[in-house]
């Protein structure tokens, strides 16, 4: 059948297995607190606990827990009670569903919204003076849950009860730890809020993509075994090409695996670990410049049109390191030992560089192809013309892809400021695993090993002689073998001054650049 059918074959059988694997039940995390500080926003000393999607469980599988949670005061706030008063201080844990947010807090008259009751409130909505406004929810009155912690006497501590809050309803879920009190501020907390659903501690944007590596997992093993099986059939004709195809496969199932194990064990424990983590994102990066770097070599023709890349090496080696090093800083702030979401703030600063280096990059590669194809067309080379106006147009494709999703990404993020779209947010991630597959198996279907591989390569005679060769084959199922070789033998001749006026001009222009 040839590596195309064989190819067209096993993409046919992962569409059928992904039909198969279900988005996966929605998990939770462990988020640890480590004398983390209140901020003052407005009236309120307020710190984030965490914001997850949790699915409903009928039998009490989906919970927060609070454990060994302690607040701390300074000093001087403690010395500002006597040793024989009871309630000194409040602190208030507040878990609220998204869609209950405008639920918490409140505004007199049309002014500035106040998390904390205020005189004026007090009188509007019957608050109580000191403590977060609270409006039951139309669902649930029971929510949104409030948790209250007193200080007691001039203790500069207060341990929060250990206490369960059940999940009954699906949603994206919020904790907030207040305190109203203004003789509270500097406040700090330690401690850990467990956020568990039925099969584990995976956060619920990221319990879909577990499966997904599974998926992709395989698809880069039916890849890899269609594409090793041909190369070990022809090894003998396999081109310097080949074998960096070959690596990036390699790489690329190596990093789904790697995801997938760095998942299952999140889900298990509760929490990232840091050395599998740096792993797999380190992987990642490498194996995403030695894909691009490989998409610019063969843009610029290596080892079809050019044995070696020449003067461009450098600066070729020089973008890859540049390249990895953006790329590595990036995942490894969103990923090692993170749970939640990276601010705006900081995801753009360092977004920035990994996006610029990639617009560089296409840039760079679709320039190469123009020059390239111009080669080939000079050449009469239809063999190998055609082969890259396949390549050109597939990464035509991609690039409009890329552009489409990264506006439709921007779209969701900035339709959803509430992330109450989780359950579908992986599938942002997802998208620039499948295009990546998507354009390496193209890649393959073009170069892939065959009894013809060397007919691709670089030859330091002009290629017209391949041409020559097809319709020398022709000539002699049609009985004109004469005329040809007459036809051949008169090129042949014509042409090879201009054939090393050609190669001298290539390693001249290699030079230049």
């Amino acid at each position: 059948m040839g590596f195309s059918a064989a190819l067209s074959s096993a993409v046919a059988v992962l569409l059928a297995v992904a039909t198969l694997i279900g988005i996966g039940q929605v998990e939770g995390s462990i988020h640890t607190y480590e004398d983390d500080s209140f901020k003052e926003v407005g009236n309120a000393f307020l710190l984030s606990g965490g914001s997850e999607g949790i699915v409903a469980s009928g039998g009490g599988n989906s919970f927060i827990r609070f454990k060994n949670i302690t607040f701390w005061r300074t000093n001087e706030a403690a010395e500002l009670h006597s040793s024989m008063e009871h309630s000194t201080g409040l602190v208030q844990a507040i878990i609220f569903e998204a869609a209950d947010r405008d639920n918490i807090g409140g505004s007199a008259y049309g002014g500035q919204r106040s998390i904390c009751c205020t005189p004026d409130l007090a009188k509007l909505e019957g608050c109580k003076q000191g403590y977060v406004i609270r409006r039951p929810s139309s669902v649930n009155p029971e929510w949104p849950v409030v948790i209250n912690t007193y200080f007691s006497a001039n203790l500069l501590y207060a341990p929060m009860d250990d206490r369960d809050v059940y999940i009954t309803k699906t949603g994206m879920y919020n904790l907030f730890f207040i305190s109203c009190d203004p003789k509270l501020r500097d406040l700090t907390m330690a401690g850990m809020a467990y956020w568990k659903n039925p099969d584990g501690y995976l956060p619920g944007r990221m319990a879909p993509l577990m499966n997904f590596y599974i998926f992709m997992s395989v698809a880069y093993l039916l890849l890899g075994i269609i594409w090793f099986s041909q190369y070990m059939r022809f090894w003998k004709d396999i081109l310097p090409l080949q074998n960096w195809i070959t690596l990036v496969i390699a790489l690329g199932l190596f990093e789904m695996t790697l995801w997938y194990f760095e998942y299952l064990n999140f889900n298990s424990t509760g929490a990232r670990p840091v050395g599998i983590t740096t792993w797999v994102v380190t992987v990642g990066a490498v194996r995403k410049t030695v894909s691009r770097l490989l998409l610019l070599s063969v843009s610029m023709g290596y080892g079809v049109v050019r044995p070696t890349l020449g003067g461009l090496t450098s600066k070729v080696l020089l973008l890859g390191v540049t390249y990895f090093l953006a790329s590595e800083l990036l995942d490894i702030t969103e990923n090692v030992g993170t749970i939640n979401d990276i601010s705006g703030k900081t995801r753009l600063f360092l977004v920035l560089p990994d996006a610029f280096l990639d617009a560089f990059l296409i840039l760079w590669i679709f320039t190469s192809l123009s020059r390239t194809l111009e080669k080939l067309q000079a050449r009469r080379s239809s063999v190998k013309l055609e082969i890259y106006r396949k390549f050109t147009n597939a990464l035509a494709v991609c690039v409009i892809a890329s552009v489409a999703w990264i506006a439709y990404e921007v779209y969701f993020k900035a339709t959803d400021p509430f992330s109450e779209r989780w359950q579908s947010a992986w599938i942002i991630t997802a998208f620039w695993d499948i295009l990546s597959f998507a354009l390496l198996c193209v890649l393959c279907y073009l170069w892939g090993p065959s009894q013809s591989s060397q007919r691709y390569a670089y030859s330091g005679e002009a290629d017209a002689d391949d041409e020559e060769a097809q319709s020398l084959t022709k000539g002699m199922a049609d009985g004109n073998i004469g005329l040809t070789k007459v036809e051949k033998k008169e090129r042949n001749d014509d042409d090879d001054d201009d054939d090393a006026y050609d190669i001298e001009a290539e390693v001249e222009e290699d030079k230049r650049e």
